[in-house]
């Protein structure tokens, strides 16, 4: 047991366990947070003790003390931590010194410092051991803030906290316990024993205190503990009566109570005294409430006789206190409660005492209990920040006046009686008897000061107004006052007869403190009306005799006719302006008395005129007092400056009102208060400029400057005149701002002042008319040039507007900026004493002003600038934030923005100074030029870097600060506080968004703790404290979001202050998203933080009224997520990624969920099951689908306009005129400058109607501005939803692109697509669904399809490929596909139909609009329909295993049945989904059409009705793509140029023509086309022709460098490939109509032939020639025959037919060519390899070009077999296409050069040789491939046990780097589809050997057989019948001979002779051999008995054999 009270706990007992009862206390009672009852509950019941106890301290104890001094050899255990720590020395000599300070035990000291080192980075400049000063008293102050909020929480007479009933009996309960314990003895002791001064001196002498900060710390945290402890007992007395004891120990405790230095009550004592006056209280009573009777039950006054002798004893016969005054008061109170018991029911056994109340009341009254309330109580500063004090002292003096009327009446008497002597002794000329009481006085001055402020509008004083009249308003508040037929309370009419009786025949001496009390029940809207009436009802009965009597003195009439007098009297003193003297004669008229009555009536008249409108212009419209001319009048008169100060403040009182202020501008104007007009014979200067200068400089007091500039605040406030003199100088305002400028502004540092704190009080108030002037200055382009006006005959330049010129002023280097700027410096100088000095709440005003001028300034700088450029003017100005950057002349450095910057350390004294600051440097902070300086200037001095971190840390860390705020609740000064807070870091956030903008380095990186001096990525980012890390703005802001994620309701910030929690996230993810933080970011908030998971798992937020916020919130947040996973996977943090997986994904409910880093594989595989639980009781909606739910998919739209006297299109156009784009990127309309339009509207209407029309127009403008508000609502709530869809997608699309595939199983995978794709489908296809959302929402159903396909095709793969791994690959015994799996994909048929009904909704709820959303969904459409392709299958040649019939009845398989399934689907929607689709593929935008024309291709290819088809037929659509290919043909032509434009148009004709080909794949289709003129069309396209050179060093075959603009060349492969592939199509399929396609695509050939020729020619081997090659040998093996000709009519034009064959001659004899090169001579093997050696990575290519190649020799073994067949049916009338020579095949047997082979030309026919090499060379490779694909075949069945360097190798193939960061199950997918390519591709080949095989087997056989059967070689001009078009026994006998051909006349230098024939006969021998013969029955055998089709190989082997032993024999 011992060993466990040893160990201490790191968050020190006397400070960590207390910060935690406050904070649940705060949570629960102020912040109402019903999850925190219980835990308060239980911290109650846990600390109990600790309240019971109250601040009593753990005693000393010798074992601690042992123990801790060996800490630093044996260590010490720590709560928590295993193992013990050791403490260095310094450190427990600090914890004894700490002891013995605080009296603490050792343990409990150890405790402090070590949480004060950890607490130290919060601290920046202390140590450990003032921190930990700090925290002990921080303890102290949480407990007894704790027990004060539980008091106040009680249930009681006062006051309600609207609380749960079950919450206030549970505080009712607990503190009830405690005060059973003596709980308020405890507290006055301890509120005797905290002493300030006693604790300082402790500290100081054992150098417990630190720096000015700390000083104010300790001193502001002690001063709250023992406020909190009095408080605690004033909210006890307040609900709850303090019992019998108790009230005696609080009597006891203010009979030694003293008074403050400046003669008030020290707050202590003032709420002690309150407790003692609610005691006494009774007048809860008056109110009857439900629980009066409990009430009165609690009450002892009414229920305890001994409470009441005690009390009465008390205060009777007590001892004088060491306060009279006190002791009065307190005897006042017990007097008055008594009266109050005597009045109740049932008190007669109390009587005895309550007779004693009027001698209580006399002594109070003796002991000037008024007085001292006065001096005291009331103007003590705190009183008036309680609502609390003030309604008790009220209740004080208003029981006094009605309960006491007798004694009021005595009062009254008794100054009447002392006036009257006073009156005597001044006749007799004797000293008045000092024994005068002047308790009326004290009383009035009493009433007049209590209410002369009231902070919370209580209007309290309405209770002494009782209406004489009906007031007419609706509004009425307050006491009763509205009632106006009901007859007043009694207490109401008592209270107003008080009033009106002590203004009657008014005793002089009372005279000033009657308007003084009348000036402070004046104090409100309602009061000041009724004291105005009162006013006025006084004078008027005397109106007739005023002369003579001089009327009621208080009174309207009587005052203003005073002035009058006063006025005419004292003008007719006024000397001449020549006696320069004037001014300093002695003053007569006015004495010191009538002075001060004049003033009190001022005063009294500014405030009745402030609070009543109808009183301002009543009193200004009189036409017999015309005060504001007299006033005005006196002003000129030589009257002491504080009357006249006083007048100018009563004039500023009336210019509230605009009318007014309008006609007393002129009046000033006139009067020449202010000289403005300079007369030339005036000698001497006049006016307020002198008086500052002469009169108040030298009596160092300046109250009319003051006033003056208070009274032009006022008037610019409500009118602002633009003409201001005009006709006697040039019209302005500039001669005033001059002398506010020049004469005040500039000069008031170097003025002498009698009273310090005035010179702030002057800076304060004339900064405030800057400020105003400058606020409302908006820049216009008439400012920047010069206006000229007449004056007197004459133009002069009019003044420019203030706002102009202070502008000016400030964007150049001018004193009033240089001095705003020194008193910046001053100020921040000062408030870094925090001590208190004269006139700080005036000095810290005009900081306040200054830092406002300057942020108005960066504000309008701009648009200022852009003005003053436009209008070439030669004003110099420069930007302000330029300006900040310049060198202090006092400090010789450039620390203007340090010193701005300064003032965010004074947050918590000084919000609002904070704010201004944050809003300059938010400003400043856009400039990225200027942060580079900032951060210099801010880190170039260490203690400046920590300083003004610790600045802007302690703005984000401020829990003050609140966000959203109710009006009625609290007090208003303290909620703007919270307001200002928040707005600071709010205002400091952005300036960090704005600077992770720019450049490093910048301000962003400083304050969020990144390296500025390394590289940014090299920062190794640690919790504060940790390798000296400072706390930095990051941490605040993860600290914020951090707040509450322990609970279940999540991050607190989310829901208090939700535009704070948007910004925090959005900064945390710029962070992460920029990639020189990321890196450091990501690592800290995944291993220090956890942030991630800890903040996902309670999305989605929801936060009422400010959804807009939380959308952004889960925004960044998701933002941040899909990084993190993009991150976690790369970098193969598996358990990482999984555990983000799982809270996303999962929908069982998500336990908790730890990663173990040893885990193994399975274990982790088994967890991932978890995604799928099919039991249904345990399933929870996916967190991904809830966040999805959060976006509210309507959207409200406000209601159209309905104007009255606007134009509503005009309206509109203004609207759009005033849009602008916010920070945040979108476009709203800027309502300020939209009002000010409206309003110059209205203004510029003239005439009488206009006017009477003007508060309809302003209504009318009002509903404009809600409408405009509106609609920026929704266009921001539109952009959120947007944002928050698109982060969505972007967290789904990271889920199912980059995470580990294996992380989430396929079925899983699927499942949870198809819930997401359901969803989204649901939301968007509701009719209310906003369209604006259907972009990001098409975006993510394309993704999400895309996905699903990609996930449903690898399962169907898996299945086949397991599947045909269980077959060898010449088994008998295999499966169909269709048994493999039972159902399509793990989701089911059902599932996918689902889906695509849906995407076709959807398609069809776009309409006619959203073309480019519909891009998306065709997307989407295709890879769905992509799912029912069946996967590439190896092809492994088995098809021969079945039977013709086996293969036809076999079972329908699961590829088709989908396909099937989707068509009818598909057809279900009839046209209207077709015509949809149609016209997006006509028209629109380019993507849109080409997906169009996909999605068309891809049904029409699975359409077996062919309805599509014959849709698009029947409406004109085929027709339309066809006829638009001639359209296209000029821009085309375009794309072939070196720079092409975009290449739109060409993707755009590959689409069309795919589809065309996908038509005419169909035969229908097929012949449609050839009727639309298809062919025709692309035969009259001249881009065809427009072949650019293949010369690789012509400006066609340069590359563009970036890779992704093809070169011209390739370019033109693009645009002829498909018209080829199209023409080859068409002639395959178009059966029926056979000659008709031959002939146009003949005509195509021959239109074309120029570059078709150059093509034949092929001069250069590459990949896309090949392929070019290959298509056109196709086209003319089919088109190019003589048989086509007779097909064609071609008008019997003899001369086109000639052409025809000669173009047909030559494009056979260039195929014959072809065969030469291609037949694998050296110099292709040579090509073969270089394209092997170049193309490393690339395989495919070298595949491509071998196919391409034996492809051409294909196409041209069948042209050559074709023309055979066609030209004869035997070979004994065949022509003949090869001479008779096999010399070349031979000669090719042996390797030989290049340089030896004689290149062929086209018009030489070649030999028999080459068709004889063909044949040998195919059927070597045949057989070498075979070989290859068998291997190929038996690597893909054993797959899984292939070594992994060939896993490798094969996936190099299609990824050429980053192989070895691929999981190895993707190697292993990728692996098998290289090797699906293989098996493919030698198939391919297999089969194009064996057809050369056989065709040249049949060209040799025709060949052979004519030379040695029928050909007879004769003379030498016997000729051979060559390449002559089938002339024998045909149509052309007679008219196409070989002569007529001019082309074959070089032909007959063929001559063949009888010993070529007999050579032809040897080589024939030699050439086919046995081992040749028995090769290709080989061939033969294999191939058949694979691929079921049966070869003629043998037959004509048998033929060529029997030909070449005849010959032999």
């Amino acid at each position: 047991m011992a060993a466990v009270t040893m160990a201490v706990n790191s968050a020190a007992s006397l400070w960590g366990p207390y910060k935690e009862i406050w904070q649940t206390v705060e949570s629960v009672i102020w912040r109402r947070l019903p999850e925190a009852v219980h835990l308060l509950d239980l911290a109650l019941k846990k600390h109990k003790p600790d309240f019971i106890s109250l601040f009593k301290n753990p005693a000393k104890n010798v074992q601690h003390r042992e123990k801790v001094k060996k800490a630093s050899i044996e260590g010490i255990t720590i709560q928590g931590q295993q193992g013990t720590r050791l403490l260095p020395e310094q450190l427990i000599s600090e914890a004894f010194i700490l002891s013995d300070l605080f009296d603490i035990g050792e343990l409990a000291a150890v405790e402090l410092l070590l949480a004060g080192e950890h607490q130290l980075p919060r601290f920046p400049g202390l140590t450990r051991g003032l921190v930990a000063i700090l925290l002990y008293w921080d303890g102290k102050r949480c407990i007894a803030n704790s027990l004060h909020s539980l008091v106040q929480s009680r249930q009681g007479k006062t006051w309600t906290l609207e609380l749960s009933s079950e919450l206030v009996s549970m505080t009712t309960r607990f503190t009830d316990e405690l005060m059973e314990q003596g709980l308020t003895q405890k507290v006055l002791c301890l509120i005797n024993q905290i002493s300030l001064n006693n604790e300082f001196e402790k500290l100081q002498t054992a150098r417990g205190l630190g720096n000015a900060s700390h000083r104010k710390g300790v001193s502001d945290l002690i001063k709250e503990c023992r406020q909190s402890l009095a408080d605690c007992l004033f909210a006890w007395a307040c609900q709850t009566p303090l019992n019998k004891d108790d009230t005696l120990y609080l009597i006891s405790h203010m009979e030694c109570v003293t008074l403050e230095a400046d003669g008030t009550l020290e707050t202590v004592n003032l709420a002690l005294l309150m407790a003692l006056l609610y005691c006494f209280d009774i007048s809860f009573l008056e109110h009857v409430t439900e629980d009066r009777e409990e009430l009165i039950h609690q009450l002892p006054l009414l229920t305890e006789r001994q409470y009441v002798t005690a009390i009465h004893c008390k205060l009777q016969n007590s001892q004088p206190w060491k306060l009279a005054g006190l002791q009065a008061v307190v005897r006042l109170a017990w007097a008055l409660a008594l009266r109050g018991i005597s009045q109740l029911p049932d008190t007669t056994a109390l009587t005895e005492f309550t007779e004693a109340d009027e001698l209580i009341a006399n002594m109070a009254i003796g002991q000037n209990a008024f007085l001292f309330l006065t001096d005291a109580v009331v103007r003590a500063e705190v009183f008036h920040k309680d609502e609390f004090y003030i309604r008790r002292i009220h209740s004080l003096i208003t029981d006094f006046l009605t309960l006491m009327p007798m004694k009021v009446k005595q009062l009254r008497n008794r100054a009447d009686e002392d006036a009257r002597i006073i009156h005597m002794s001044l006749q007799m000329g004797t000293e008045p008897p000092s024994t005068l009481r002047r308790d009326l006085e004290h009383l009035m001055l009493l009433i007049g000061e209590l209410y002369q402020k009231d902070p919370f509008k209580l209007e309290l004083a309405l209770e002494y107004w009782c209406p004489s009249e009906p007031f007419q308003t609706t509004t009425m508040i307050g006491s009763f006052s509205g009632l106006t037929r009901h007859r007043p309370p009694q207490r109401q009419v008592v209270l107003s007869k008080f009033v009106r009786q002590m203004g009657d025949m008014l005793p002089p001496s009372l005279y000033l403190p009657y308007l003084k009390m009348l000036r402070g029940l004046a104090n409100g809207p309602h009061c000041a009306h009724y004291c105005f009436s009162l006013l006025k009802v006084n004078g008027s009965s005397h109106v007739e005799n005023i002369q003579v009597v001089g009327g009621n003195p208080v009174s309207w009439e009587h005052f203003f006719h005073s002035l009058m007098l006063y006025h005419e009297h004292l003008r007719r003193d006024i000397p001449s302006t020549d006696t320069i003297q004037y001014r300093h004669m002695p003053l007569r008229g006015i004495t010191q008395r009538e002075m001060d009555g004049l003033i009190a009536f001022l005063e009294l008249t500014g405030t009745i005129i402030k609070w009543s409108e109808n009183a301002r212009l009543a009193l200004c419209e009189h036409p017999q007092w015309t005060p504001v001319v007299v006033m005005l009048g006196l002003t000129q008169c030589s009257i002491p400056p504080v009357l006249k100060a006083e007048i100018l403040k009563t004039l500023a009182a009336f210019g509230k009102s605009p009318e007014i202020a309008a006609s007393l501008w002129q009046s000033l104007e006139y009067t020449q208060i202010l000289q403005t007009v300079r007369t030339p014979s005036q000698r001497q200067d006049t006016g307020i400029e002198v008086e500052l200068n002469e009169i108040e400089s030298r009596s160092e007091e300046y109250p009319l400057t003051r006033a003056f500039c208070y009274l032009i605040s006022t008037l610019v406030e409500s009118s602002f005149p633009t003409n201001l003199g005009a006709g006697l100088r040039p019209p302005g305002f500039d001669p005033y701002l001059q002398f506010l400028r020049d004469s005040v502004f500039l000069r008031f540092p170097t003025r002498a002042y009698r009273r310090a704190a005035e010179k702030w009080e002057v800076a304060e108030v004339v900064l405030g008319v800057f400020y105003k002037l400058l606020r409302d200055y908006e820049p216009r382009p008439e400012d920047f040039t010069d206006q000229m006006v007449e004056l007197q005959g004459e133009l002069v330049v009019a003044y420019k507007s203030p706002g102009y010129n202070l502008m000016f002023h400030l964007l150049n280097d001018s004193p009033l900026l240089g001095l705003c700027l020194s008193l910046l410096e001053e100020g921040v100088k000062l408030l870094d004493t925090y001590a208190p000095f004269p006139g700080k709440k005036h000095l810290e005003k005009a900081v306040e002003y200054s830092l406002g001028l300057l942020e108005l300034a960066l504000q309008k700088e701009n648009q200022f600038m852009d003005w003053l450029r436009e209008s070439h003017s030669s004003v110099i100005a420069t930007s302000l934030e330029q300006l900040l950057q310049g060198i202090n002349p006092r400090t010789k450095k450039a620390d203007h923005v340090v010193n701005i910057a300064r003032y965010l350390i004074h947050v918590n004294t000084n919000p609002d100074l904070a704010f201004e600051s944050a809003k300059i440097l938010c400003y400043i902070s856009r400039y990225p030029n200027i942060q580079v300086k900032l951060v210099g200037d801010f880190t170039q001095d260490q203690t400046v870097s920590e300083t003004l971190m610790s600045g802007f840390v302690d703005c984000l860390d401020n829990e003050g600060s609140e966000e959203m705020i109710l009006a009625e609740t609290g007090i208003v000064s303290e909620k703007k506080g919270t307001l200002v807070k928040h707005n600071t870091q709010i205002h400091i956030l952005s300036l960090l968004i704005n600077s992770l903008d720019l450049k490093a380095p910048n301000l962003a990186f400083y304050l969020l703790g990144y390296e500025l001096r390394k590289p940014v990525n090299a920062t190794n980012l640690q919790d504060p404290g940790v390798l000296g890390c400072p706390r930095t703005c990051l941490h605040s802001i993860l600290n914020i979001l951090e707040k509450g994620t322990e609970g279940r309701n999540g991050p607190l910030a989310v829901k208090e202050s939700p535009h704070l929690a948007e910004l925090c996230y959005q900064v945390i993810y710029q962070l992460c998203a920029y990639s020189d933080t990321s890196g450091p970011t990501m690592r800290y908030l995944r291993t220090s933080q956890d942030f991630l998971f800890s903040q996902l798992q309670h999305l989605p937020f929801a936060v009422k009224g400010h959804e807009i916020s939380a959308l952004n919130q889960m925004s960044w947040l998701m933002k941040t997520a899909g990084i993190e996973l993009r991150v976690t996977s790369l970098n193969r943090q598996r358990s990482h990624t999984q555990r983000l997986l799982h809270l996303l994904l999962d929908d069982v409910p998500l336990r908790s969920y730890s990663v173990d880093a040893e885990g193994s594989l399975e274990e982790e595989t088994r967890n991932i099951t978890g995604f799928l639980h099919f039991d249904t009781a345990s399933k929870v909606r996916r967190k991904i689908l809830s966040i999805l739910d959060s976006v509210d998919f309507r959207q409200e739209s406000p209601e159209e306009l309905h104007l009255d006297f606007f134009d509503r299109a005009q309206i509109e156009q203004v609207i759009s005129n005033c849009e602008h784009k916010n920070q945040q990127g979108q476009t709203v309309c800027n309502v300020k400058l939209l009002h000010r339009v409206l309003i110059a509207e209205v203004n510029a209407l003239q005439g009488m109607a206009a006017i009477g029309q003007r508060p309809l127009l302003m209504e009318e403008i009002n509903t404009i501005l809600q409408h405009v508000v509106e609609r920026n609502k929704l266009r921001e709530c539109l952009h959120a939803k947007r944002h928050m869809l698109e982060s969505w997608r972007h967290l789904v699309e990271i889920i199912l692109a980059a995470c580990p595939l294996d992380l989430i199983q396929e079925e899983d995978r699927q499942l949870v697509i198809r819930d997401l794709l359901h969803e989204l489908h649901d939301k968007i296809l509701k009719e209310e669904a906003a369209q604006e959302l259907m972009p990001v929402v098409a975006g993510a159903v394309f993704t999400l399809t895309a996905h699903l396909s990609q996930a449903v095709r690898g399962e169907q793969k898996q299945a086949l490929s397991t599947h045909s791994q269980h077959v060898t690959i010449l088994d008998g015994s295999t499966t169909s596909a269709g048994e493999v799996s039972a159902g399509f994909a793990s989701i089911g048929d059902s599932s996918l139909h689902i889906i695509l009904r849906k995407l076709l909704d959807f398609i069809l709820t776009t309409g006619g609009g959203f073309q480019r959303v519909r891009a998306h969904l065709y997307g989407a459409l295709l890879y769905y329909l992509q799912i029912s392709q069946k996967p590439d299958e190896p092809d492994t040649l088995e098809t021969g295993q079945k039977t013709m019939w086996e293969r036809l009845t076999a079972p329908e398989d699961e590829f088709t049945k989908l396909q099937n399934d989707n068509m009818d689907i598909i057809e279900s929607y009839g046209e209207s989904l077709m015509e949809v689709v149609c016209r997006d593929a006509c028209d629109g935008h380019e993507i849109g059409r080409m997906l169009a024309l996909a999605v068309m291709d891809r049904i029409v290819a699975i359409d077996q009705h062919n309805q599509w088809l014959y849709f698009l037929i029947n409406t004109g659509y085929l027709k339309a793509l066809t006829d638009s290919l001639t359209q296209d043909d000029a821009t085309l032509q375009s794309m072939l140029s070196p720079k092409p434009p975009l290449l739109k148009a060409l993707f755009l004709y590959e689409s069309k023509m795919a589809f065309l080909t996908r038509v005419a794949k169909v035969q229908v289709g097929a012949l449609e086309l050839l009727t639309a003129g298809a062919i025709v069309h692309l035969s009259q396209c001249q881009v065809y022709d427009h072949r650019p050179e293949t010369d690789s060093h012509s400006m066609f075959c340069i590359r563009d460098p970036s890779g992704f603009i093809p070169a011209p060349v390739e370019r033109y492969h693009q645009i002829l490939l498909p018209a080829l592939r199209l023409c080859q199509v068409i002639l395959t399929s178009s059966i029926g109509q056979n000659q008709l396609a031959e002939g146009q695509v003949l005509q195509f050939l021959i239109a074309h032939s120029d570059p078709i020729q150059a093509i034949l020619r092929c001069q250069q081997v590459t990949a896309g020639s090949l392929q070019e090659l290959a298509l056109l040998t196709g086209i003319i093996s089919k088109a190019a025959l003589p048989d086509v000709l007779n097909g064609i009519e071609l008008q019997g034009n003899s001369g086109t037919l000639m052409e025809f064959q000669g173009h047909i001659g030559r494009f056979q004899r260039q195929c014959l060519g072809l065969l030469s090169r291609f037949s694998g001579s050296d110099r292709l093997r040579e090509v073969k390899k270089q394209q092997e050696g170049t193309q490393v990575g690339r395989v495919s290519k070298k595949d491509e070009m071998e196919l391409a190649m034996q492809q051409i020799c294909a196409n041209v073994v069948k042209y050559c077999q074709t023309l055979l067949i066609q030209s004869s049916p035997g070979s004994q009338h065949t022509i003949c296409l090869f001479t008779p020579s096999l010399a070349e095949g031979t000669s090719r047997e042996g390797s030989r050069q290049d340089t030896q082979l004689p290149m062929v030309p086209y018009w030489r026919l070649p030999s028999l040789g080459v068709i004889l090499f063909l044949l040998k060379q195919s059927t070597n490779d045949f057989f070498s491939c075979y070989e290859n694909h068998r291997q190929s075949v038996t690597k893909y069945q054993n797959l899984q046990h292939l070594p992994p360097d060939e896993i490798k190798e094969l996936c190099q193939a299609l990824v050429s780097v980053g192989v070895d960061k691929i999981s190895a199950a993707q190697r292993q997918v990728l692996a098998r589809r290289r090797l699906v390519q293989q098996i493919n591709h030698r198939a391919e080949l297999l089969s194009l050997y064996c057809f050369i095989v056989e065709t040249c087997l049949f060209i040799l056989w025709r060949h052979l057989e004519y030379y040695f059967l029928y050909f007879t070689p004769t003379d030498s001009h016997v000729s051979l019948d060559i390449l002559s078009a089938s002339y024998r026994g045909r149509r052309y006998h007679d008219s196409y001979c070989l002569e007529t051909n001019p082309d074959s006349r070089r032909l007959i230098l063929s001559q063949v002779h009888q010993h070529d024939i007999e050579q032809l006969q040897i080589d024939a021998v030699a050439s086919f051999g046995e081992s040749l013969q028995k090769k290709l029955l080989d061939i033969e055998t294999v191939y058949c008995k694979v691929r079921s089709q049966h070869l003629f190989i043998q037959a004509l082997v048998r033929r060529i054999r029997g030909l070449v032993r005849m010959k032999k024999t």
